[in-house]
C-alpha cells in the first residue's frame, strides 16, 4: 500500500524497521538510508526471510540536502521517516518539500555546531524572549508550518516515547479525563542495567547535552530555569521500585504548554543512578561534554564526539541490558467540578525487547512509536497539511497502535503524586 524511505540505521532505527516489517499490508516498501550503507545491507539481509515487505537500501549524507532530494526522487516514496539524527531535520524538512513527500521525525531540532555565529544570535534572543537555554526547542521546526501548508504536506514531529507517547497520553487525558488539566508531571524511569561503568541508552551526544543542560518547568504561563540536576525527587514506579529522578528540560513541555488550555504547570523528571551522575560530572568538569572543537595533534576534534567513540554503541546494549522501564504522565485537575488525579504510563521489560527485535527498551520506547507516528500518517487517521505535534491529533488510535505493538499502557486514577 505504501513506499517509506527511512533515514537512520542505529538503534531506535532499527526497532521501527523491524516494527514496520511486521504490518506488511501497510509498508508494503521500504528503502532503508543512512551515512554507512553496509548497516542498512546487514539490517535488510535479517529482515527479508521474515516479512513481506520490499526492502531496499541506499547511502546517503543526511546533512546534504541535495543529496537527500535525490534519494527522495529516485525513490519516490510517500512518507520520509527522519530517524537519523536531530541536527539533521531542517535538512531532511527541506527535501521533503523540494519533492512534494510527508516528513516526520522522532526529536526535534538541535544544531550540531553550537558556536556557529548566525545560530548562535538566534538561539540568544529565544533564550532572552522565552526564558529557557536549552540548545534544543520547536522553533526552527514550527517556522516551517506555513511552508508544508502551502505545500498540502504534513509534517510530524517527535513521534518516539517523550517526546511523542507522553504528549499523546496528555491529549488522551484531556479528551477522556479531564474537562481542565491543572498540572502534569511527566515521569520517565529506567530501571535497566547494563552493567557497563557508563553508557548512555541513546545517542550520548543527545543524551550528554540534554542531561547536562539547565532544567526548566513551565509554571503560570512562564518558564522557570534552574540550575542541571538542582531539583531531585524518589518515586515508586510500578515494576520498578523506587528510584531517584531529577528535573530536566524537555521539548514536549513546550508544545504542550501552548496546546494544552489552561494548564498550569508542567515538569519532566527523568531518573538516574548516582555513578551515571558521579561519571557524567567529571566528564564535564574536564571538558569532555563540549560541543567546541580543539586541536589534538594537529587534527581538529569535537570532544563530546570523540566521547562517544569510547562509550559502549547503545545499539549493542540489548543482549546485556535487564530490568524494565515505567514512562507516563501524572495529571491533577477537574472533571464534572470535582478535583481529580489520573496517570497513564507504559511498562517496557528490556530482555522481551531484546528477544522480539534484538535491542534493549529504550530503543524500542522510542522506535515503536515512531512506527505507530508513520501509520497513522499512511493510513489517513492523522492528515492535515502543516507542522504538528502529536498532541495536536486525535490521541485514541495512536494509542490502540501503540497497545496492539508492543507498548500497551496502564492506568491509576489514585497515583501517589510528585511534591
Amino acid at each position: 500500500m505504501s513506499k517509506v524511505l527511512i533515514i537512520g540505521c542505529g538503534g531506535v532505527a532499527s526497532v521501527a524497521i523491524h516494527k514496520c516489517c511486521q504490518v506488511s499490508d501497510v509498508f508494503t516498501e521500504i528503502c532503508i538510508a543512512s551515512r554507512t550503507k553496509s548497516k542498512c545491507d546487514k539490517l535488510a539481509a535479517k529482515l527479508a526471510p521474515t516479512t513481506s515487505t520490499k526492502i531496499t537500501t541506499a547511502q546517503v549524507n543526511a546533512d546534504n540536502t541535495d543529496e537527500v532530494i535525490a534519494l527522495i526522487r529516485s525513490y519516490q516514496p510517500e512518507l520520509v521517516m527522519n530517524i537519523a539524527l536531530p541536527y539533521q531535520d531542517l535538512t531532511i524538512m527541506d527535501a521533503c518539500l523540494a519533492c512534494g513527500v510527508n516528513y516526520m521525525d522522532t526529536a526535534n531540532y538541535e544544531p550540531e555546531d553550537t558556536d556557529d555565529p548566525a545560530w548562535r544570535r538566534i538561539y540568544e534572543a529565544r533564550c532572552e524572549k522565552e526564558g529557557f537555554s536549552a540548545y534544543f526547542d520547536y522553533s526552527w521546526q514550527w517556522a516551517y508550518r506555513e511552508k508544508f501548508e502551502q505545500a498540502g504536506l504534513t509534517a510530524l514531529l517527535g513521534s518516539g516515547f517523550d517526546p511523542g507517547v507522553t504528549q499523546a497520553y496528555c491529549a488522551y487525558a484531556a479528551k477522556h479525563e479531564f474537562d481542565q488539566i491543572d498540572t502534569i508531571d511527566i515521569l520517565d524511569c529506567n530501571g535497566g542495567d547494563h552493567s557497563y561503568p557508563f553508557a548512555t541508552n541513546f545517542n550520548p551526544e543527545i543524551n550528554l547535552r540534554e542531561v547536562s543542560a539547565p532544567g526548566s518547568y513551565w509554571e503560570n504561563g512562564h518558564w522557570v530555569e534552574i540550575p542541571a540536576m538542582s531539583i531531585k525527587r524518589e518515586y515508586d514506579f510500578d515494576q520498578v521500585g523506587h528510584k531517584d529522578m531529577y528535573l530536566l528540560h524537555h521539548e514536549e513541555i513546550e508544545s504542550l504548554a501552548q496546546n494544552i488550555p489552561g494548564v498550569r504547570r508542567i515538569r519532566f523528571f527523568m531518573t538516574f543512578g548516582q555513578s551515571y551522575l558521579d561519571h557524567m560530572r567529571c566528564l564535564e568538569n574536564v571538558g569532555m561534554l563540549s560541543t567546541t572543537p580543539i586541536l589534538f595533534e594537529g587534527k581538529e576534534i569535537v570532544p563530546i564526539q570523540f566521547l562517544k567513540a569510547l562509550l559502549p554503541d547503545p545499539a549493542t546494549l540489548g543482549p546485556r541490558t535487564k530490568g524494565k522501564t515505567n514512562i507516563g504522565c501524572i495529571f491533577t485537575g477537574k472533571k464534572d467540578g470535582k478535583d481529580k488525579t489520573y496517570y497513564i504510563y507504559n511498562i517496557c521489560d528490556h530482555e522481551a525487547c531484546y528477544k522480539e527485535v534484538g535491542s534493549q527498551a529504550v530503543s524500542y520506547t522510542t522506535g515503536v512509536p515512531a512506527m505507530c507516528g508513520a501509520l497513522m500518517l499512511l493510513t489517513g487517521k492523522w492528515n492535515k497539511p502543516g507542522v504538528y505535534t502529536v498532541e495536536e491529533f486525535d490521541p485514541d488510535p495512536y494509542l490502540d497502535a501503540l497497545d496492539k505493538y508492543g507498548l500497551p499502557r496502564s492506568e491509576s486514577h489514585a497515583p501517589v503524586l510528585v511534591d
